[in-house]
Formats: structure tokens, sequence, C-alpha cells
């Protein structure tokens, strides 16, 4: 996978190149009305803090440990590591010189303050929607609010030739073109406040879309094709499908979304992964109409064609088993041993504490990408003022691939649930990109929700 990532990519630099060397980036476009920035103006400044949470800028450009905003968050990309850069406003090292026209160009074009294009780890093809007043609004809070800090920028691991960003402007013409967001003229007021906020600022396309194979999202909104929100894998997680199927959001109702997104947990499930960070830094801030307009979006959203809209029934006989100490199988006996202690022998869990097993979409899952590597790693919940502690779950690492295949595959075809099985191939390939940080993106996604 990766020998067929670097090949493709140095096919778009050859590419690039036969076609008439440095192309023409995007022009950036700044209307008159908000060329002139009041950075002493109060209600603007907290304008654009909201708007920070809304597109989750912390998240990404902050590194563990570091100073907000300084930048130095490592990306993995299939031919290198990608680190954030500093957007605080220090003059040296961050964006304290750049204009307004500057900082539009980059939020929304790819286009850095001296010219050259950003790689689209920098999520722009979303945030080409964003409307240049609001990003007004941010470049506000970035200027007056935002501590200066004094942190150079990592350069990447790209190998050379491959790490040239010239070409990019050609890739940006092509996958990440100007557009405004258009409302659906069938849609109520909300639920278009929900598209905008989904498709543009919270960039959740970013990793709940496919992606082909120039890194490209196969679409940026639902008109695009049913690609749209439809699952994918990237760094080693399953970025969930979030359309209206059975192993999607079909088993979700709005409710539970609002409090998922508000507080990385429901009754049932708890956020996991990147998915934690993104309500740690992001969602948690967003205002209760916000969350409600994201919930009913997102519920709005048809299946995937093709795909099964409900789950067949099947009757519960592994709780009883498990209280009777009939082990039918050695990932029977696996889970007694690791798992009923948290996550009961019938699967449910302990409300808003212990996520349950039974009835999780997370865990029945066509792809078992993410609850293999939360497995492998564990991980812990983000924090809200919602619950009093954030619980960490442990990693299960030190068993074998072969063990772990077994219990995954009980958790996964117990009580309700029906899922395909794993191999003790898959772990071990999961288990190497943990633990070596190899690069294990998979471009075009998965389909098979």
């Amino acid at each position: 996978m990766r020998t067929l990532h670097k090949s493709l990519i140095a096919a778009a630099v050859l590419f690039a190149v036969a076609y008439g060397g440095a192309a023409v980036l995007p022009q950036t476009r700044v209307p008159d009305t908000v060329t002139n920035v009041d950075l002493n103006n109060e209600e603007l400044i907290k304008q654009g803090a909201y708007i920070a949470r809304t597109a989750d800028c912390v998240a990404c450009h902050t590194s563990p440990n570091g100073a907000e905003y300084a930048g130095g968050l490592a990306m993995e990309t299939p031919v290198g590591a990608i680190y954030s850069t500093n957007i605080t406003p220090d003059k040296e090292t961050g964006i304290g010189n750049y204009s307004l026209a500057q900082f539009i160009g980059a939020v929304k074009h790819g286009v850095r303050g001296d010219g050259q294009a950003l790689y689209p780890a920098m999520p722009y093809p979303s945030y080409a929607i964003m409307p240049d007043e609001d990003l007004t609004a941010l470049y506000a809070y970035f200027m007056a609010d935002v501590k200066p800090v004094k942190q150079q920028n990592a350069d990447s691991t790209i190998p050379p030739v491959l790490n040239w960003r010239w070409p990019m402007a050609w890739w940006q013409l092509v996958f990440a073109p100007e557009r405004d967001f258009v409302p659906d003229p069938n849609a109520d007021e909300e639920i278009n406040r929900g598209a905008y906020l989904v498709e543009g600022p919270g960039h959740c396309s970013a990793c709940h879309t496919p992606r082909g194979i120039a890194y490209q999202e196969l679409a940026l909104k639902l008109s695009d094709g049913d690609e749209f929100l439809s699952g994918a894998v990237i760094d080693g997680w399953r970025a969930k499908s979030l359309r209206g199927e059975a192993r999607g959001l079909a088993s979700w109702s709005q409710e539970e979304l609002e409090q998922f997104l508000s507080t990385g947990r429901t009754d049932k499930v708890a956020a996991f992964g990147a998915m934690a960070d993104v309500i740690q830094h992001s969602t948690q801030y967003f205002t209760p109409e916000d969350i409600s307009s994201m919930a009913k979006y997102l519920k709005n959203l048809p299946p995937v064609k093709g795909r099964e809209t409900g789950m067949p029934a099947k009757t519960d006989t592994t709780t009883g088993d498990l209280l009777n100490g009939n082990y039918t199988s050695r990932g029977a006996l696996l889970y007694t041993e690791h798992c009923t202690s948290c996550h009961r022998a019938d699967g449910k869990g302990v409300e808003r504490i212990f996520p349950a097993l039974d009835g999780n979409s997370a865990i029945f899952a066509n792809n078992a990408q993410s609850v293999i590597q939360i497995t492998l790693e564990g991980g812990k919940m983000p924090g809200t003022p919602a619950d009093r502690m954030a619980f960490t779950m442990p990693a299960f690492n030190h068993l074998s691939d072969w063990d772990l295949a077994e219990v995954i595959n009980f958790i996964r075809n117990s009580w309700t649930n029906q899922a395909p099985e794993v191999r003790a191939v898959d772990i071990a390939k999961i288990r190497h990109f943990v633990s070596g940080k190899a690069p294990h993106i998979n471009a075009t996604g998965d389909q098979h929700e």
C-alpha cells in the first residue's frame, strides 16, 4: 500500500512537471467590506473564538503538552510525516505578519502567506465554503486574543521531490475548487445550518469520506454522490459512516447524537480515537442550537445505496452462557477474564461509564480496524463538564494476535451483534502500525460499513 501511494504521488509530480512548471495558485478574493479589521472589537473577537472552535483549529495546531496553536503535531501520510504549523500571532515563527487577505488565502484556498501551496492535511477543501466575514472574525481572534508563541515550524519528513509544494497547485485546481455553501431549498433553516457546520468548518468529510488515489475526498457535499460521509479508514482508525444505514447512524436517535457531540458519551457509547479529540477541543463548546442542527442534519442523511438499513433479528444466548460458566469458545473465556468487570456479562456496560458492546455500531461495523486499534492501544474518553470523570480503557497489546482475534470475534458476534470475523493477520497489521507509527492510510476508504 505504501509503495502504491508513493508511485501515485510521484506520478502526480511528474505530471505537474510535464505540464508547465510552477502553476498559478488560486487568487484570494476579499470583499471591500471586510478589508479593515477592528482588532479592538470585543464582539468580533468573541465571534472569532467561537468560529475557531467550530473549525477545531486547536486540535491540529497543538502538539501533546505544547502551547495552544503553536503547531508541531505530527500527521502521518503515506510518504512521511507533516507537522502542523505555528498559527499564533508571533511575527517571526507564526502568522503575526499575515494580512487579512493572506489569512483568508491560507484558510480557504490552501495558499501560504509566501504564495506556496499548503498540503491537503489542512482541510481547506472544506473551509472553502466559510464566508469571508466569518474568517475576518477568526482573523481578529488570532491576532488580538491568541498568545504569541515563538516556536519554529518543523520540516516534513517527506523525501525530496515528493515534498515539492508547487505541484500541489495542480492538485488544488482539480480537487479543491472555489465554492460556496448552497442551502437545500427543500430543508428548513436548522437542517441547513447543520449542513453548513458539517460540510464546512466542522470538516467532517475529511475523515468520514473515502479518498481517491490522489488523496482527494471523493465527495465534498451530499449532491456529489453516495461517497459523502459514507465512512473511511484513515491513520488506522475507521471513521464510521454517518449515513442512515444499519452500520451507520440508523441505530442512533437525534437525542443520542446531541449527547455524543456535546459530551462524548451516550448511555451506550463513548468517543475514542480521533473523535475523542474532536469532542474535547471542538464540539463540546458548540451552542445547543448548533449541536441540534448538526444532529438533525446527520439524522436526515439517506443511507448509501445498496447498504442494509436494519440488522436481522438475533436472540441473545451469550449472557446466559457467560453467567452459567458455559464458555463456548476461547474468545468467551478471554472475554470473561479481561472484559466482564467493565462491560458486564450482558455486554451492556455501565451507562456513561463503561460503553456497551452489545448493539454498539462501532463494534459490529463491517470494518473492524477501530475495534482492533483501541483494543491494542487503549483509549481515554474526552473530558467535559457533563460527567465528573473521564475513564480510560487499558491496552491489551500483551495478548497474542491469535488471542485478540478470538476475543474480538467473540465480542463482534455475541449477544445481538453480527459482524464479519477478523483474522490474526489483521491484528498483526494494526499492531505494526500502532507500534511503529508506520503510515497506514487507506486512500480509497472503506465502502463496506
